[in-house]
């Protein structure tokens, strides 16, 4: 077993769930903040959200081989 590449691995999942994390909790503080009034506020939120979105898409498409 190649200990560097497990290392390099471990490294970037730990990386992508804190950034995935922060998005989704900035989303969510975004989305509570805006109310009714803010729209920079909501589209902010939304742009957090698809960020997410798009992540995991694109976890599952690597995952899958059928999408390749």
């Amino acid at each position: 077993m190649d200990w560097s590449k497990f290392a390099v691995v471990a490294g970037v999942v730990l990386l992508a769930s804190v950034v995935l994390t922060a998005f989704y909790s900035g989303g969510v503080r975004l989305l509570e903040t805006a109310g009714a009034t803010s729209t920079a506020a909501r589209i902010g939120a939304y742009a957090c959200f698809a960020v997410c979105v798009a992540a995991v898409l694109f976890g599952l498409w690597v995952i899958v081989p059928q999408f390749h």
